[in-house]
């Protein structure tokens, strides 16, 4: 049987009234015969059959946003869902500010961590292109010793930083803190060996920047700019504040619903200065999940497991790798992100986040389908595990050791 959608689809289902696949008209064959008997096969081998799960229309997310947004009291969040590789739509919700201003798909938002993987893109095609090796010592990368640079004199003494390379730098293995304004006398130091065990770490994309800008004498905001956005059309999204921006922005919201005003970044950070929208951010990981920009190996590298990770939860870093709990699915870092083994495959994510800042990228490798979840408000957060598998189904997410707060 077919029937028609209201957004102009076609679906197929099955003789007991079950979707088994919604095919946008435009990607049918023009040969008529060739699309009929395309459906026959959808129907013959669907019905009967374990089927993937479907990615629902709108309106039932729409739907189920509605709902999660007013169980966690969530007052903005954007979202876009990419299947087979291409966008299937881009949506927002809520407001951007306390005027209670919509938020649009085009309201730029806080990329926060999401900066990372966009960095790695970045880097991947400087691999690509040999002028980088992601297993060379920052030793042979910079001009001179990286104890010798201002915001590293806290290494010298300690040669392990000559193990240090861009590989383990973009898998959060360095050893390092978070951020070295986290210890207790604010100086950086190893808490492991390099490449030994996975602890989150801005660090260490701070030392890769700055590889990038000493060593290969790149503008990084530029390079940014030129080889991620441009190529994938970002026409809003910068690593640097732009006046144009502030004629529709988001402002965030805090756990306990008081505001706080979008910060203005007027430096580069590869670790999360990106400011952007909704609409961009969806050509990103579209762009990312089909490989675009990237050598075959290079993407392939992106999404391999290359750690596995045993800590109970992703924050506080440094706990015991004692967990067990995420074995069976093989949950590893990646470069600039985080894999792990799905029913259907490999797959990945990546979040981003601060006190006022929500947000979360999930791709499944083998339909290159992912959701991309932004919000001004830290309580999205609460709603994503409910919101992911309505997009995506069942999956294998290890959403506890994301959040932490989870198991409480």
């Amino acid at each position: 049987m077919e029937g028609e959608c209201c957004d102009g689809r076609t679906t197929a289902v099955c003789a007991g009234g079950e979707t088994i696949a919604i095919v946008r008209r435009t990607t049918f064959m023009t040969n008529a015969t060739t699309s009929y008997s395309l459906l026959v096969l959808l129907l013959l081998g669907g019905c009967g059959a374990e089927r993937e799960h479907v990615v629902p229309g709108a309106a039932i997310v729409d739907a189920a946003v509605a709902r999660l947004m007013k169980r966690e009291n969530v007052q903005g969040l954007a979202l876009a869902v990419i299947d087979s590789g291409k966008i299937r739509y881009v949506v927002s919700y809520g407001v951007r500010n306390a005027q209670r201003l919509p938020l649009t798909t085009n309201t730029i938002m806080y990329g926060a961590s999401l900066t990372k993987p966009a960095f790695t893109c970045l880097v991947l095609q400087l691999v690509d292109e040999g002028r980088l090796n992601l297993d060379a010592s920052v030793a042979t990368l910079l001009p001179k010793p990286l104890p010798q640079y201002d915001d590293y004199h806290d290494l010298a003494g300690d040669n392990r930083w000559r193990a240090l390379t861009p590989r383990i730098m973009l898998t959060h293995t360095t050893g390092f803190a978070n951020f070295r304004t986290l210890e207790t006398d604010r100086r950086l130091r190893f808490h492991a060996d390099p490449g030994t065990r996975y602890g989150y770490s801005a660090e260490g994309f701070y030392i890769l920047e700055l590889i990038l800008e000493e060593g290969l004498n790149l503008d990084v905001g530029r390079e940014m700019q030129t080889r991620v956005f441009d190529r994938f059309g970002m026409t809003r999204t910068s690593m640097q504040w732009r006046a144009d921006f502030a004629a529709n922005l988001a402002d965030g919201f805090r756990l306990d619903g008081s505001t706080e005003p979008h910060d203005e970044r007027s430096s580069v950070s590869a670790a999360g200065s990106m400011d952007t929208d909704i609409d961009d951010q969806a050509r990103l990981w579209a762009g990312v999940v089909r490989g675009d920009g990237l050598s075959a190996a290079s993407r392939a590298d992106v999404v391999r497991g290359i750690k596995l990770i045993a800590s109970p939860s992703q924050f506080p870093t440094f706990q015991p790798d004692t967990a067990t709990e995420y074995a069976s699915v093989n949950l590893a870092a990646g470069l600039g992100l985080v894999t792990f083994q799905d029913a259907s495959g490999p797959a990945w994510f990546k979040g981003g986040h601060n006190d006022w800042t929500g947000n979360m990228v999930i791709c499944l490798e083998r339909y290159r389908r992912c959701v991309v979840m932004l919000s001004n408000d830290v309580r999205a957060e609460r709603m994503y595990p409910d919101l992911a598998r309505t997009i995506l189904g069942e999956t294998r997410m290890p959403w506890t050791w994301e959040y932490e707060w989870l198991k409480r």
